[in-house]
């Protein structure tokens, strides 16, 4: 148990410290999840019998190992919006026992562990610069309910048949430790496909009342047990509910002021786009149409094409991007017929916002590339 605290503390470190400097993936309010996948039960050691006595066939000091077995969880969770998550989740797992090695004494040897139970947990997601991938870590704390089946038959000291059978749940505190992955699924914004590690262990000893029958007379036996700790591999889903983006509102011209000092007679248009995207969409095309001809009307002898972006990632991703929008509004531009020498392209990633926001915030509004024409 002291390396599983551990564990779960230096979880809880690691979360402190990356509350730092390290920006929260943009999500908030509620959300859903589920997950499965391969546990493995460490092995367990029969710690005594009472009466001590009892012929018992896995004496104290008996080594119980378990196959890999399954795991699945479900959670709904609240997001605070500044990386930390708070979440309820519900879980079962089960795992079997090994037959194990054939002792003189033991002729046959089955069972099995099984576990439910319900956590309270708390994340920290991490933004890496990627839009594609965010890390998470997470601690939690709750009551798992063991069921333990166990039956072994074999021989007394006079060669007598002895079985013990040992069937009964028991209730216990539990904690964990959990770091994950999490990867947006494109297409669907909100959902996110995730992949984690979790250590989960139950605090204090346990004892499980049984039968033992020797030479036909059945007796009630108590074996006691510790050293129940799990390591869980689970892939997963989950979708939050209130990610998706406002949509685009259509380009309008702006006032020359709100964009830099200029000459009366330039105009102004604004051409937005979605959350982490370059590529244009049918409204922006109308609108960059309508500059390209009015760059015409008004005899423009230069076309300036600024991009932006929000703040929703790294400042070099966010300039990076804005550089990206921009190249792809002057590109339709020429497309259209205006003169690639008129064109002059810049890009200020996320550093001129049209609405100021905090860090992880998607704005559409920041999300755009202004055209001027002078």
């Amino acid at each position: 148990m002291r390396a599983a605290l551990v564990t779960v503390s230096a979880v809880a470190a690691a979360i402190g410290a990356a509350s730092g400097p390290a920006a929260a993936q943009p999500i908030s309010g509620f959300y859903v999840g589920a997950s499965g996948g391969a546990g493995f039960l460490e092995d367990g050691r029969i710690r005594g019998f009472v009466p001590s006595t009892a012929p018992q066939i896995a004496p104290s000091g008996t080594v119980l190992s378990y196959k890999t077995g399954w795991v699945g969880l479900a959670s709904i969770g609240y997001a605070l919006g500044n990386g930390v998550r708070l979440e309820l989740e519900g879980n079962a797992r089960s795992n079997d026992l090994s037959a194990g090695a054939k002792t003189a004494n033991v002729s046959g040897r089955s069972g099995k562990e099984t576990k439910y139970g319900a956590f309270g947990n708390v994340f920290f997601d991490l933004d890496i610069g990627s839009p594609y991938v965010f890390p998470y870590l997470g601690a939690g704390a709750g009551y798992q309910s063991v069921t333990q089946k166990y039956s072994q038959t074999g021989t007394n000291s006079t060669g007598g048949t002895v079985t013990e059978r040992f069937d009964q749940s028991k209730g216990a505190f539990a904690y964990q430790a959990i770091a994950g992955l999490s990867f947006p699924i494109p297409g669907v914004v909100g959902l996110s496909a995730t992949a984690e590690y979790r250590y989960v262990g139950l605090a204090g000893k346990r004892s499980y009342v049984g039968s033992l029958t020797n030479a036909g007379v059945t007796s009630s036996v108590t074996r006691k047990t510790s050293d129940d700790n799990n390591h869980d591999l689970l892939i997963g889903v989950r979708y939050a509910f209130n990610v998706v983006p406002p949509a685009s509102p259509a380009a309008v011209p702006v006032p020359v002021a709100a964009i830099a000092p200029a000459p009366a007679a330039s105009r102004s248009y604004l051409v937005f786009f979605d959350w982490d995207k370059s590529d244009l969409t049918e409204r922006a095309r109308q609108i960059i149409a309508e500059a390209a001809q009015a760059s015409t009307r008004v005899a423009a002898t230069r076309i300036e094409v600024a991009g932006h972006a929000d703040r929703t990632g790294t400042a070099q991703y966010n300039q990076a991007l804005s550089r990206r929008r921009a190249a792809m509004v002057a590109a339709e531009l020429v497309r259209l017929g205006v003169a690639a020498t008129a064109i002059s392209v810049s890009s200020f990633g996320d550093t001129r916002p049209l609405v100021q926001t905090a860090a992880g915030v998607r704005e559409p509004q920041n999300r755009r590339v202004e055209i001027v024409l002078k």
